[in-house]
């Protein structure tokens, strides 16, 4: 993206302290000089979502509630699921950035199926990240099923990165419309 002046001092809240989705935010705006902090931002939905519904609520949740908390110009929540569609099971997320003016931008990002034995443990009630590592004992949790389910190729920062660039690129739309 090209550097906007206009987004110069800017300050973005991320709705969360995990490592992971604080750095995609941090990758995405650092081109444009936004100073990125994070606060813990309650996601007001169950610790393991369980739909598209309710993953992108809790983005939007803690996107609003990084916003509340600080005085930042916007904030972003990001959220993964799991999702299940034709009987199948799936990793999701959800990205959201709330403005100071009530705007609000969502995005969806990437869709993997779970192996089965992965999803029978969320079904019985687990989060995801104790369903894979009872189920791949010496699988690399840090990298989160992402990484697992795409031999590395993929990381939770990378595939948030997405979502946050969608949200971003949906906000910077409607601001360069107004300048």
């Amino acid at each position: 993206m090209r550097l906007n002046s206009v987004m110069r001092n800017k300050k973005a809240a991320v709705g969360s302290k995990n490592r992971a989705k604080v750095h995609a935010v941090q990758d995405v705006l650092i081109q444009e000089y936004i100073e990125v902090v994070s606060v813990a931002a309650l996601s007001q939905v169950a610790a393991q979502p369980f739909s598209d519904d309710e993953t992108k609520e809790g983005a939007v949740n803690r996107a609003r509630g990084a916003l509340d908390a600080t005085e930042a110009d916007f904030g972003f929540g990001l959220e993964g699921g799991v999702s299940e569609w034709q009987g199948t099971l799936y990793l999701c997320n959800w990205g959201a950035l709330a403005t100071r003016s009530g705007q609000l931008y969502t995005a969806a990002g990437l869709r993997l199926p779970l192996p089965t034995d992965i999803a029978a443990l969320l079904y019985d009630g687990l989060e995801l990240s104790k369903a894979l590592k009872q189920a791949v004992p010496h699988v690399d949790v840090s990298q989160g099923a992402v990484g697992h389910l795409t031999n590395g190729l993929l990381t939770r920062k990378t595939m948030f990165s997405e979502v946050v660039r969608a949200c971003y690129g949906q906000y910077r739309l409607a601001t360069d419309k107004l300048h």
